[in-house]
């Protein structure tokens, strides 16, 4: 099953699994698909260890990385990482801090000490994600820089084409599309408002089509709540050169998610996300909890915009992780709607060949029922 683009990068399959774990990305890049890690949540020293190891355990296969350089956000420009946190920290309220930290408190998730405490901007903005590009593209098994929210800056689109890779990036509208597309991207990865993460406001269904008719000869890839064969079977027939899924991998058993944070995700139905700026700054699909629902209560802080919200929360994020019972209640958990589907944990080498094989009864049951009787 190799469409051009799955061809151009040398993978068997065209399924590509985003993920914040290594570990992950090793076990679809070996089953055939293309595992892309999320470098947001690494600092470019973290990102030289996590690609060490992908390097060192992916044998034949091959990879990509995914960074955050938005359209528009608080500090564009800056290209000293050190005077953006300073002068954003600045600009955020106390009133912020203390709201954190009192429902933290409140759901009884300990603090932790300041010496642990992770870097409150990390993989964000071109000040941040500019060297962690430069890493990526340093790698001969990565083959494909993927920005997650916004056209790439021209510079960072000039040095992928100059290192012999593809760059992508994500939308959520045909104009969005259209910019990419102008600005030289190589694949367009078109994002349903039912996937996890930052999304927008359209349905996949209807996105798609409408994204492929702007881009014409550029590569899309279908994201936004995929998590069957049959659901990639229809993006393929639409026109799509692969699907971009996320949240699949959440649930897998090579994924680095804590047993109360995966139990969550167990439970869950598709009914139970929503899209909330209460971690990130911007709209975002995730499980709907008490923290969701603090941020929705009137009187209560607003959220504020990327990056300074997120800058706000890190702290809290570290300590959903660190303590993950005490923080089920107020866990970020960013998920797509497919989350419904997600009832077990199964290896990641299995959910690849599920896509595969449903896909394939997907498509020849269609080919069937379009089949002309000679005879007749």
């Amino acid at each position: 099953m190799q469409t051009e683009i799955a061809k151009k990068l040398g993978i068997e399959f065209p399924i590509f699994a985003f993920t914040h774990c290594r570990d992950v990305v090793v076990a679809v890049s070996k089953a055939g698909g293309l595992g892309v890690l999320g470098a947001v949540g690494f600092t470019p020293e973290q990102l030289e260890t996590e690609l060490d190891w992908i390097d060192e355990h992916i044998g034949d296969g091959v990879y990509g990385v995914d960074i955050v350089i938005p359209g528009k956000y608080e500090g564009m420009g800056a290209t000293d990482a050190d005077k953006l946190q300073d002068d954003l920290k600045a600009l955020i309220p106390q009133k912020h801090r203390d709201f954190v930290q009192k429902l933290l408190a409140d759901h009884g998730v300990p603090e932790i000490p300041d010496e642990d405490k992770m870097q409150e901007l990390i993989g964000f903005g071109t000040a941040i994600a500019g060297p962690q590009a430069e890493i990526a593209l340093s790698r001969e098994k990565c083959v494909l820089l993927a920005n997650a929210l916004g056209t790439p800056p021209p510079d960072v689109i000039e040095d992928v084409h100059s290192k012999g890779k593809l760059i992508a990036a994500l939308c959520g509208s045909a104009a969005q599309a259209a910019r990419h597309k102008a600005a030289g991207v190589d694949i367009v990865i078109a994002q349903g408002t039912e996937g996890g993460g930052h999304t927008g406001e359209i349905a996949s269904v209807v996105l798609w089509p409408e994204v492929l008719d702007i881009l014409g000869d550029t590569p899309m890839l279908a994201a936004g709540g995929i998590g069957t064969g049959r659901q990639m079977a229809a993006a393929l027939a639409m026109g799509a050169q692969g699907v971009w899924t996320g949240s699949l991998w959440l649930t897998v058993e090579e994924a680095d998610v804590p047993p109360a944070q995966m139990q969550s995700l167990f439970d869950a139905t598709s009914k139970d996300t929503l899209r909330s700026r209460s971690w990130t700054g911007k709209p975002c699909r995730m499980l709907r909890n008490e923290w969701t629902e603090a941020w929705e209560q009137e009187g209560n802080p607003e959220p504020l915009g990327m990056p300074m919200q997120f800058m706000v929360t890190s702290n809290a994020v570290q300590r959903n992780h660190m303590y993950p019972e005490q923080a089920k209640d107020v866990q970020f958990n960013p998920v797509g709607q497919i989350v419904g589907r997600m009832t077990k944990a199964r290896p990641a080498k299995d959910v690849v060949f599920a896509l595969v094989e449903e896909c394939i009864e997907a498509s020849e049951r269609l080919s069937n029922l379009m089949r002309v009787d000679v005879e007749a």
